[in-house]
């Protein structure tokens, strides 16, 4: 009996070299991927204090991994390259960026894409606020604000007006349409209950990072599609989504091998792992009481001894947490039983390419394999 598709799709790190970004589209649209999606960062989530050798291969002597270049820009270069792939951002927020600004980045892209270009959208991260002197104080009710401006954008013809606290607009303009069937969609990266909320009142898709079960999944997207029918929308046209970190690798111990490294506990055990979490197992997490998990790292406030001492005091529960990890197989079993309770689109970050140039051609390889597996299930 065949199954629901689950769609599959990756997002790509915009660092440079310029060419490694359009072949790795390339690669994904001869694998038969149906999205690919870029991040929006000015820096990653790496402290420059631990980036060597010892804990990336990519590290060579004076390289930095926060080399980002503008989302909007690389966008725009590579849409001739995806194809029938839809593309898109996995994700902004409206603190950065205008939100009339990305109404109208993701118009443009409407207009050279084949398909209607994703909108992920979130209420950002630390590491790209604070440090630019700008105010982290209430992201989601910039969120709200920015999504009712954003589908205004999309909808209305003439003047906008708008009355909040984040924003105002009087008279404002924008008349840039998408051409018929492409209007972009909207994916909320949402997972507290507000955001859940408005995911169901204004969003085309949810996006979410470390659900960590078919459970929770599924509890989540109830929310979801209750406050959809509260708002008179048609809860089945949202598109449930995730945004899976992955290690991947030939067999399940490799995989294990690959989350012992220096950068898989630091991913998994610091990074991922909120304060909450480790004390869930009786231990403090290094980054405070209050650390919240990747949305609240700045990475640069970290000095090298900090983060080896994280590293070494990983409880053993956390390691691997926060990641999709097996073989191809398994994870797309994994991804089989999110299905089960909704997920329609899977999208991966392919983390093992971080570890040794053997995991990064392994992760790209098994891209490929975890999507002919899922097609698979649709043939079965």
């Amino acid at each position: 009996m065949a199954t629901q598709k689950i769609a599959t799709g990756v997002i790509l790190p915009t660092v440079t070299p310029l060419g490694l970004n359009r072949a790795l589209v390339y690669y994904c649209r001869l694998a038969g991927l149906d999205s690919v999606l870029l991040n929006d960062h000015f820096q990653a989530f790496i402290p420059m204090a631990i980036w060597d050798t010892d804990f990336s291969w990519l590290a060579t002597p004076g390289s930095s991994f926060h080399t980002f270049f503008d989302y909007q820009s690389l966008l725009g270069y590579l849409a001739s390259s995806a194809g029938r792939m839809s593309v898109g951002i996995g994700v902004t927020e409206p603190i950065r960026r205008h939100p009339v600004l990305i109404a109208q980045t993701m118009l443009t892209l409407s207009h050279m894409t084949k398909r209607p270009p994703i909108l992920g959208i979130g209420s950002g991260e630390r590491q790209n606020i604070e440090p630019y002197g700008l105010d982290f104080s209430h992201p989601v009710g910039h969120l709200e604000e920015a999504l009712k401006i954003i589908r205004l954008c999309f909808s209305s013809q003439g003047p906008i007006a708008f009355e909040g606290r984040h924003y105002n607009l009087d008279g404002a303009v924008m008349d840039l349409k998408a051409p018929k069937g492409k209007t972009p969609k909207i994916w909320i990266a949402a997972h507290g209950p507000r955001m859940l909320r408005l995911t169901g009142q204004y969003g085309d898709g949810w996006l979410p990072h470390l659900v960590a079960s078919p459970e929770e999944y599924a509890e989540k997207l109830d929310v979801i599609r209750t406050a959809a029918r509260r708002a008179g929308r048609d809860p089945q046209k949202i598109t449930p989504a995730i945004d899976q970190y992955t290690m991947v690798a030939p067999t399940e111990q490799e995989a294990q091998a690959l989350l012992k490294t220096k950068f898989g506990r630091y991913a998994s055990g610091v990074l991922f792992a909120s304060a909450e979490e480790w004390r869930k197992v009786g231990a403090e997490h290094p980054f405070g009481e209050h650390y919240g998990g990747p949305s609240d790292i700045v990475p640069e406030r970290y000095d090298r001894k900090t983060i080896e001492e994280a590293i070494a005091a990983v409880p053993p529960e956390f390691i691997g947490y926060g990641f999709l990890w097996g073989t191809p197989e398994q994870v797309a079993e994994k991804l089989r039983a999110l299905g089960e309770v909704g997920l329609r689109h899977a999208i991966v970050v392919p983390w093992a390419m971080m570890v040794s140039r053997r995991a990064a051609i392994h992760g790209l390889r098994a891209m490929r394999r975890i999507d002919r597996l899922l097609r698979d299930d649709q043939r079965s």
